[in-house]
């Protein structure tokens, strides 16, 4: 269970993904195989799914190639199938600022506009984006620069002075408490739960004992928020409104978070957050670059690449996080479903990929018909996200270890725990209806134990195949003490493994006393599992999945063995309900004759129904 092993898998579907090589025979009917269906249906086929036959598609291997495509100017590809490739001349930098459109494979976001391009000089509120960032400059009521004459010696009362509303709306954010209201957890919803107190997972487990570590990506000065004396003072402004600052931020002599060697520029220079702000923490989460998320990475504050994240790449779209992720008084929408606290109760937790894409929820919103089948059912990051850990990410952790494979026993140094990571991976798909069973401290972890697995989960999706969407989640796992009496996952004292001795069973005994056992409670090893949504890394439409990745084999995702397509009976019992056996065909050719066709419900055949697309029940049925 360490690691992935389905990695032979990931190389295999990327590849057929990118076209790069066909489909296995065993995705392929016969007759597709031979390029001619004409003997089933007088008809050629269309065999990269993109709507076109091969009559009139000239790559009838690549479906982002067929007549009508958008064109990509010198890439030695005919897309449009019109004979000849798009010259590069043709993509022309219209208002001479040096900066072409992003259609182009270039950066300006207005390319009508010569005073707006990446680096421009910003105009505070006039509603444009001269600077390509994602966000207007905020508006001064003075004609000369509020900042220009601050010193950091007076920070952060020179911030208050002006900004102590702001502050105030900080110190009620999630960002600032750490902890928040809990409506999508079915796990003692209605009790305010974060990562200040209660929360447990399988990376550093719990807080207790580590605020000098863990309180390092906190948004304040140094201090935990339930113990500042002066709240206000201990808000850091300049950890999301300074890049500068952010990215040399680190835990003082003191105590205190700051700059060890700071300068008036910190204070003088400030701007609104932007994707280095955010990711100095958030892709840092867990004990390095992209050891957590899986789809987060220092590399997406400054890509250029569209297949690395369509979205936040410089080159393109170059969308600050906030975009998505919208701020209103300091409080923030979105979160990953192993998330306890929800910012912003009134306006939820979901970052729709509708907001943007609004009507790709319909059954008109995507070109080809099979997809617009799909978008009840299955999320939009399925799709769109093939492949994750496009930096590399923790796929296990052991804490009998340290990161050398060196026992964490009396004779070890202090240090970070044995890790495995992997890249370019395959994501875990389940059903999820937005709503998840996270561990707190003091949980009795039986309650979510699985015999199947024999894993002690911390974050669990909630939903079925009649219940949410299928989303794409990052899996991994950990080995972790509990208490071999009563089921309780340990918070053992990571500053004392990672600071301290480097002793785990130090640190267990520690750990045991903050729970209020006694230091030799007995305990065991057990491994933990956590499912994490994955949102970020995009990939450009032309890489989505196509039919063959999810419905040719199980390479990708079983989908009758793990998430709930079997037929509700044996394949012969299912037939006879309406007709004796049959050839035995392709999924592709019994799915389309039964439903494309007939018009058929899926509860025919499943112990599930598609309501909303509003086919027939045909009054036979078999006891489930």
């Amino acid at each position: 269970m360490k690691g992935n092993t389905k990695k032979s898998a990931v190389v295999l579907s990327i590849l057929i993904s990118l076209s790069l090589i066909a489909p296995p025979a065993w995705a392929v009917p016969a007759w597709r195989d031979s390029g001619d269906d004409s003997k089933r249906t007088g008809r050629p086929v269309d065999a990269d799914g993109d709507g076109f036959s091969s009559r009139k598609d000239c790559n009838d291997n690549d479906p982002t190639v067929y007549p009508g495509a958008a064109e990509i100017a010198g890439d030695g590809i005919d897309q449009d199938c019109d004979g000849a490739d798009l010259i590069v001349e043709a993509c022309v930098d219209a208002d001479g600022d040096g900066y072409t459109d992003p259609a182009c494979g270039g950066s300006d976001c207005n390319d009508a506009d010569a005073g707006v391009y990446p680096g421009a000089t910003e105009i505070a509120g006039d509603g444009i984006d001269q600077d390509c960032n994602g966000v207007d400059l905020a508006a001064t009521t003075d004609s000369t620069d509020p900042h220009a004459g601050l010193t950091y010696a007076d920070y952060p009362g020179n911030c208050l002075s002006c900004h102590n509303d702001e502050a105030g709306e900080m110190m009620e954010s999630t960002h600032y408490q750490w902890l928040g209201e809990t409506p999508d957890m079915v796990n003692q919803t209605g009790v305010r739960q974060g990562k200040l107190t209660t929360a447990v997972n399988s990376y550093c487990i719990n807080i207790e004992g580590d605020w000098p570590v863990c309180g390092t990506c906190h948004v304040g000065r140094g201090q935990r928020p339930d113990e500042a004396a002066d709240n206000a003072q201990n808000v850091d402004c300049l950890v999301c409104h300074n890049d500068n600052y952010a990215s040399q931020r680190t835990r003082l002599a003191d105590g205190s978070m700051g700059v060890a060697a700071p300068d008036d520029s910190l204070v003088q220079n400030v701007q609104r957050p932007n994707r280095a702000n955010c990711l100095s923490c958030h892709a840092k989460a867990g004990g390095g670059d992209a050891v957590k998320r899986g789809d987060l990475s220092l590399a997406t504050s400054t890509n250029t690449d569209r297949n690395f994240d369509v979205h936040m790449n410089s080159a393109g779209a170059n969308l600050a996080c906030q975009a998505c992720h919208v701020f209103e008084e300091h409080k923030v929408i979105g979160k990953g479903s192993d998330l306890r606290p929800t910012d912003d109760i009134s306006r939820g937790a979901e970052v729709s990929c509708l907001t943007c894409h609004t009507d790709k929820n319909t059954r008109e919103g995507h070109e080809t018909a099979k997809i617009n089948d799909h978008v009840a059912r299955v999320a939009c990051q399925t799709c769109h996200v093939p492949v994750y850990a496009k930096v590399a990410t923790e796929t296990y952790r052991d804490w009998r270890s340290h990161h050398d494979g060196s026992p964490a026993d009396a004779s070890a140094l202090p240090g970070h725990p044995y890790t495995e990571k992997l890249a370019d991976l395959i994501p875990t798909y389940r059903f999820w209806n937005r709503t998840s069973d996270n561990a707190l401290l003091g949980d009795d972890a039986s309650r979510t134990y699985n015999a199947d697995t024999d894993t002690w989960p911390t974050s669990t999706p909630m939903g079925d195949i009649t219940d949410g969407k299928l989303y794409p989640f990052k899996y991994k796992t950990a080995m972790q003490p509990k208490t071999r009496a009563d089921h309780r996952l340990i918070a053992l004292n990571t500053f004392e493994y990672l600071k301290g001795s480097g002793n785990v069973n130090t640190a267990i005994a520690q750990g045991l006393t903050a729970m209020g056992y006694p230091p030799d409670e007995p305990y065991d090893w057990v491994l933990t599992d956590t499912y994490q949504m994955l949102n970020h890394g995009i990939s450009p439409a032309a890489n989505a999945l196509a039919c063959a990745d999810c419905h040719g084999g199980i390479d990708r995702m079983d989908l009758q063995g793990d998430l709930g397509y079997a037929l509700k009976a044996d394949r012969s019992s299912v037939c006879i309900q309406c007709h004796g056996t049959k050839e035995n065909k392709s999924f592709t050719v019994i799915h389309d004759k039964h439903v494309k066709d007939k018009q058929y419900d899926c509860s025919n055949c499943h112990t599930f129904s598609r309501p909303e697309r509003g086919l027939a029940m045909n009054g036979v049925g078999i006891e489930d």
